[in-house]
């Protein structure tokens, strides 16, 4: 490679880690707004990716037929624009979550079925907690407040992306849970309960699998693949399941709640664990489907040959 390849790629590197660092400066100072402003903000961004930008259109439309065959066009086009607004409002409140303060959170989220949360991770020395993109999910960190334990919250690294990294890993671990990256999770959470120390495991557990994955479902009318660890870990310890619901109850306002999903992991089959989770997340996401992640590719993959079908 010639010296001017090198140094042009060398800057290349440094431009592109400087656009990096000016991108998360620009949401700090959004993290400043109040809420009129940011909402403002929301309605003009709305406008930019529904008519201008059309973000993900096909994805979302191809994801809401699929999930609604019985809703007509004009009522998928409905549904998307409903989606549209919420994506807007959800991406600025999770860029909020960098600023907001303790007072007002507590204005903006309640919690309910925590306590049977924290008695039953006491008495069971752990709980693994199911959440999926649905509503705000990331101001459900802030249930450490509400835990007698430490809340370890599973993500999957930006590492093309330091700086965004650092400033999503910050704003999670505001209120005192652990941020784990999604490859250490059983590692960490084997550990501890090898220490008897409680932890809830939190985990965005409807994230697209790779194809290969053991665990294929159907999941709202398509068939999808589903990570087998979470599964793995909950029979493992034998430590009680929760499901995670997110209600919006009003712009910037929510309801987290927790209800127990499987009370003895190993005594229970892998492939009815995974139905029970499917079956709540439909449930919720049928009532009021606009605040699914539906600009997520999450059906891009197709079941090998072979890989048996849980029904």
């Amino acid at each position: 490679m010639s010296k001017s390849k090198k140094e042009n790629q060398k800057l290349s590197g440094l431009f592109g880690y400087g656009g990096k660092w000016a991108v998360v400066v620009m949401l700090k100072v959004i993290a400043m707004l109040p809420f009129g402003c940011l909402y403002f903000l929301s309605d003009v961004l709305y406008l930019v990716i529904k008519d201008l930008v059309k973000y993900r259109n096909e994805v979302i439309t191809d994801n809401l037929i699929h999930a609604f065959p019985e809703k007509s066009a004009g009522e998928i086009l409905q549904l998307r624009n409903k989606f549209y607004r919420y994506f807007c409002d959800v991406s600025l409140e999770s860029i909020k979550l960098y600023r907001l303060s303790e007072k007002e959170l507590k204005k903006r989220i309640k919690f309910s079925g925590a306590d049977e949360l924290n008695d039953l991770a006491e008495k069971r020395n752990g709980a693994l907690l199911l959440a999926f993109h649905y509503n705000n999910w990331e101001w459900s960190g802030a249930l450490q407040q509400e835990l007698n334990c430490k809340l370890l919250m599973v993500y999957n690294k930006m590492r093309d992306n330091e700086p965004m990294d650092n400033f999503l890993k910050k704003a999670r671990e505001r209120w005192g849970g652990e941020a784990v990256q999604m490859g250490l999770a059983a590692k960490v959470t084997y550990r501890l309960f090898e220490k008897q120390e409680p932890a809830v495991l939190g985990l965005i557990a409807d994230q697209r699998a790779l194809a290969s994955s053991p665990l294929w479902a159907v999941f709202m009318n398509r068939e999808a693949a589903f990570f087998s660890g979470p599964v793995k870990i909950a029979r493992k310890t034998n430590q009680p399941i929760f499901f995670q619901q997110a209600k919006r109850l009003g712009r910037g306002m929510y309801e987290y709640s927790y209800s127990l999903l499987v009370e003895e992991p190993a005594q229970t089959d892998e492939r009815e664990i995974l139905l029970r989770y499917i079956e709540k997340m439909e449930e919720v996401i049928k009532s009021n489907p606009e605040y699914y992640l539906w600009s997520h590719k999450r059906w891009k993959h197709k079941r090998p040959e072979g890989t048996a079908l849980i029904q």
